[in-house]
């Protein structure tokens, strides 16, 4: 089986002016953030203040929902219902951005699916190791089925940092027995903790404001200076073939691209149903900047198709007919 790949060619000026912007604003900082203990422990002002430049739209509705060690929320946009349901995990390198960071997109997301998403705000670096952001996320799945959620209704979703989470998470759920949920839903998701190949990737250069050579450190926190890094830790060197259908959105010229293609040759090589879409020339996330973006808020549009489609009513039995 090879994996789906939909290219979505042309770049509006709107993008280009926001990746121009990105570059010159974002792209310094986070080059020379120093990436240890002590650095990473102001990054939480940015989920703070986050509510200034990405206020919560209108008409979503947010419940704040308490789990031990961590919070979460419930986000619905206009005419949800509880037919189906979207587990998100945000992105933010797994030591910033947070419930509020993400809310407005995520709230969009409500709003094209037709779904509540419960946004889980997973403990993060400096605080907490990868393996408590996993468990985290794996709580938050177990809670949403302990409360009669039926798994073939439920979307796991993330993006960058939480797309790695959406692949660990679903995979430690399905060891530990848990019922898999009928989709993913991964936007330029980090894969693969080895920085080897984006490291040699030409959108090493490209990218538009994440520092490849930020990476390597960022693996050595969250695998607590392992040497050498152990494979098994990265969701891409999985046994990947319990995962159901699964949408991967990435923009072409940003750094995880290769984590991506690889993440959907590998899914495809499992037996799984993957959908890999090529955004031309879009940054890390665009779907963030859908104010600015209309790529973004396009995109968000075919995620919500996308878990519509794969939690309509039968939807699963044909899957399993299909395979």
């Amino acid at each position: 089986m090879e994996p789906l790949i939909e290219e979505r060619p042309g770049t509006t000026v709107r993008a280009r002016l926001t990746a121009r912007g990105l570059k010159l604003t974002v792209a310094p900082v986070l080059a020379f953030w120093p990436f240890g203990p002590r650095g990473l422990r102001p990054a939480a002002a940015i989920d703070l203040a986050a509510p200034v430049a990405l206020p919560t739209p209108r008409w979503a509705r947010v419940e704040p929902v308490r789990f031990d060690g961590f919070r979460a929320e419930w986000v619905r946009g206009p005419r949800t219902d509880d037919d189906r349901t979207v587990l998100y995990f945000h992105g933010g390198g797994f030591f910033c951005c947070g419930l509020r960071t993400h809310r407005r997109m995520v709230a969009r997301i409500s709003a094209s699916s037709g779904a509540p998403v419960l946004s889980v705000g997973y403990r993060q670096l400096p605080a907490a190791p990868l393996a408590a952001s996993v468990s985290d996320c794996v709580t938050a799945y177990r809670w949403l089925l302990d409360n009669g959620t039926d798994p073939a209704k439920i979307v796991v979703a993330g993006d960058s940092a939480g797309g790695f989470l959406t692949f660990a998470a679903t995979l430690q759920a399905l060891r530990e027995e848990l019922p898999s949920p009928a989709a993913l839903v991964a936007m330029a998701p980090l894969t693969d903790l080895d920085h080897t190949a984006k490291l040699a990737h030409a959108n090493a250069r490209l990218d538009a404001y994440l520092p490849a050579r930020r990476v390597e450190r960022l693996a050595n926190l969250l695998t607590e200076g392992a040497v050498p890094l152990d494979p098994s830790i990265s969701p891409v060197n999985a046994d990947l073939s319990g995962l159901p259908p699964t949408l991967i959105q990435v923009g072409s010229t940003e750094m995880l691209l290769p984590d991506s293609e690889l993440m959907a040759e590998r899914l495809s090589a499992a037996g799984v149903p993957c959908r890999l879409q090529l955004w031309d020339g879009q940054v890390h996330v665009f779907q963030v900047f859908a104010d600015l973006v209309p790529e973004g808020l396009a995109a968000l549009h075919e995620v919500g198709a996308f878990i519509r489609e794969h939690t309509a009513h039968n939807a699963r039995r044909s899957h399993r007919l299909a395979a």
